[in-house]
Order: structure tokens, then C-alpha cells, then sequence
């Protein structure tokens, strides 16, 4: 069969099937660890533990390998179902192999390959790729400093790298643009960004320079490095604002509390509000005190400046407090009607209806309280009582009492 490598549509050489049964061959024993067969991936990661303890074993075992029997004994806390799956998946992908080539081998060895691809992954789960990129860039700097490397090989390591680039910076964008519990899982890979396009952009610089006809290659470059640029800074600007003024990301945002009052049922927003006091009483302030903290305080805006006063003299305050009668005997009327001839009332009873019609009884309560002329007055006590069944859920004890006649 005669090689016919380079010609679109032809049929594959005996030469491109091997390259890429290699291929294939190291990419099975990288991934043996994280696959449940042949054909998918673990979900579960009690299997991926029996691959790293089996893999473990091997390298303490030497060149001696390990029998099934052994293989077992280390795997001992893992139930035999789990054991024989697992080896009969890591023998199939190549990740165990036989010490010899024969038939009823007894001995098995492990592959570098897997151990190798097996810590690559640990790596990935720490930061989400960042020191593996800080890797890649390191090593391309040196591959474009060895004079033995083409430009060929500078083509297809520029071409990967801006893939690279493009892909990190469509993930940011969606977890920008996604939930901010999203966006603070993911930080890791917000980490080093400065440093990871400081090193990209000397890398573009020393592939144009040595290949200038890769101008193509590295513009496309460029253009990745940038976007991963702006969006990570967006990413960074949005979980910065998240964290508020205290920076401390390890805080609830405040989509995970609106979140959590649309979800939640009446009893769990009971458990977190109980022990919790509402109007606690304000501490007394000197009025001078409460003016000279306002004035020393920070501002946020500049001041406006004040309007221009008129030219006609301030004849001062009117001696007409402006009451309005009809509103006070309505006021009246309506705590007579509350109190019914009795000189006090609990608030919790004149509550007990649909929520809309008490709260109107609440605020004319309020207002009969506040007015100066009329003889009542509420009194509320300190306690908070939860009542996940009643309308409303939250009732602070309180009475409403005749004080004059």
C-alpha cells in the first residue's frame, strides 16, 4: 500500500492507521483512571479511587509487577464487583498490562502513561488549567529558542495556543454572563492572569520575530490572547463587585438570598428569622453629634450646592399647627370602634383576618399613636413569636391602650 498522506479524500496508508492507532493507544492509557468502560466515563469517584490506589501499588511493587491475587488484597476495602470492573477496564484500555506476553500470565505492570495523565487531571482539578498553561507557555518558549525547531512546529504550537486562548475566553464570558455561585466556584481560574498574558505575548513576540512569514499564524494569536485578556478582567470585575466592600468572597451573595426567599417555604424562612428582634430600640444621640458624624463622614457624590434664598423677608413659622379635624375624629373613631368600651386591647387579635385588612388596622393604629391630640398610645413588647401556620408568621406582642379620657 503506497502512502497517500496530503490528499484530501484518499483512502488512509497502513502508515496514517498506525500513527493513529498510537494516538489513540496513548490517549486510552492517559484516561484509563477516569473511565467506567471503554466507551465513557466514571461517574462515580470511588472508581477513579480504586485506579489510584492499584496505580500506587504498582510503583511501590518494582519490576516484579503485581499477581491478581495482590491486586486484590490492596483493593481489599472496595468490593470485589467494583475491583473486577474496574481491572477488567484498565487491562482493555492498556493501563494494565501483562508482564510478559503469554498465555496464563500471572504477573501484571502498570503504564506511565496512565500514572502521568492520572496526576495531569489532579492537576486540572485544582485550578482549572492555570499552571498547566503557565506550563505550555514555558515549554513553547523554549521549543522556539531551540534552533532545531521549524516553522512548521511554530505554526501548529501558535495555532494550538490561540485554540487555546479562544476556548479559556468563551468560558469566562459564560460564566460572567452566568450565576455569580457559578463565577466564585470557578475563581481559580481568574488566578495569575497577568502573568499567564505577559508570557503569552513574549511567546507571540519571539515566534514573529524568528518566522516572520508566520505573521498570519501569530495574529490570530494576538487577537486570542486579547479576548482572554478582556474577559477575564470582566470576570474579576464582577466577582470583585459580588464580594462588596469587604472583598471577602467566602460571604453569601445576594442572589443566593433573593435565591433562597422565592424557594424556600414558610417554616424554613420561620427557622431563619427565629431569635431574631425587629424596632429593637434605637440608642440616644446627641443631635450635635449625629450633625458633626454626618458632616465628617465620607461622600460618596459632591455636594450640591444650596438654591439661592428669596429676597422677600422670612416671616417665620405659623402658630397654625395645620391639624386637620376630620382626619383626627376619624382616627378617633376608629380606636373606639377597636377598643369597644374596653380601656386596652391585644394587637395579636386585631390581626387575626386576611393580611391586607390588617395591615390597613395596623397603619390607622399607628397613626392614632403619633397624633398628639388623641388619648392613645401602642406599647410593643421585646419578644418575636414565629408562626409558620398564621398569617402574618412573624407577630411581635404588642397592645393598643386608652391613656386619657
Amino acid at each position: 500500500m503506497s502512502p497517500t498522506s496530503g490528499n484530501a479524500g484518499a483512502p488512509a496508508s497502513l502508515d496514517d492507521v498506525l500513527v493513529g492507532e498510537a494516538v489513540l493507544g496513548v490517549y486510552r492509557q492517559m484516561f484509563a483512571a477516569l473511565a467506567r468502560d471503554s466507551g465513557a466515563v466514571v461517574d462515580d469517584p470511588e472508581l477513579v479511587d480504586v485506579a489510584e490506589t492499584l496505580l500506587a501499588a504498582f510503583a511501590d511493587a518494582g519490576e516484579e509487577g503485581l499477581s491478581r491475587e495482590q491486586m486484590r488484597y490492596v483493593c481489599r476495602r472496595y468490593s470485589t464487583e467494583v475491583f473486577e470492573n474496574r481491572l477488567r477496564v484498565l487491562k482493555g484500555l492498556g493501563a494494565v498490562r501483562e508482564v510478559f506476553p503469554k498465555p496464563n500470565q500471572l504477573r501484571y505492570r502498570a503504564s506511565f502513561t496512565s500514572v502521568v495523565g492520572l496526576m495531569f487531571v489532579r492537576r486540572m482539578m485544582l485550578d482549572g488549567g492555570q499552571s498547566e498553561m503557565h506550563r505550555l507557555l514555558a515549554l513553547e518558549q523554549l521549543n522556539v529558542a531551540d534552533p532545531r525547531m521549524t516553522a512548521a512546529q511554530a505554526r501548529a504550537g501558535a495555532e494550538g495556543l490561540a485554540r487555546a486562548f479562544r476556548l479559556w475566553s468563551v468560558e469566562l464570558l459564560t460564566l460572567t454572563n452566568g450565576t455569580i455561585e457559578e463565577l466564585r466556584e470557578q475563581a481559580p481560574k481568574l488566578w495569575g492572569t497577568e502573568e499567564i498574558l505577559l508570557r503569552a505575548e513574549r511567546l507571540h513576540g519571539a515566534i514573529l520575530r524568528r518566522w516572520p512569514e508566520l505573521d498570519r499564524a501569530c495574529t490570530d494569536l494576538r487577537a486570542a490572547i486579547y479576548a482572554y485578556g478582556d474577559a477575564s478582567r470582566r470576570a474579576a470585575a464582577r466577582l470583585s463587585d459580588s464580594a462588596g466592600m469587604t472583598r471577602n468572597l467566602t460571604l453569601l451573595p445576594p442572589e443566593t438570598w433573593r435565591t433562597f426567599a422565592r424557594t424556600a417555604s414558610r417554616e424554613e424562612l420561620a427557622g431563619v428569622l427565629d431569635g431574631f428582634v425587629f424596632d429593637a430600640p434605637a440608642p440616644w444621640h446627641e443631635p450635635s453629634a449625629v450633625v458633626t458624624a454626618v458632616e465628617d463622614g465620607p461622600r460618596t457624590t459632591p455636594p450640591r450646592p444650596a438654591p439661592p434664598r428669596a429676597s422677600v423677608p422670612d416671616p417665620g413659622l405659623s402658630d397654625d399647627p395645620g391639624g386637620d379635624a376630620a382626619a383626627a375624629e376619624r382616627l378617633r373613631a376608629v380606636a373606639e370602634q377597636v377598643l369597644r368600651g374596653r380601656d386596652r386591647v391585644a394587637v395579636e387579635d386585631l390581626l387575626a383576618q386576611d393580611w391586607v385588612a390588617a395591615r390597613r388596622v395596623l397603619a390607622d393604629l399607628s397613626s392614632v399613636h403619633l397624633h398628639p391630640e388623641l388619648p392613645y398610645r401602642l406599647v410593643w413588647s421585646d419578644g418575636l413569636a414565629a408562626r409558620p401556620d398564621g398569617l402574618p408568621s412573624w407577630v411581635t406582642p404588642g397592645v393598643f391602650e386608652r391613656t386619657g379620657p
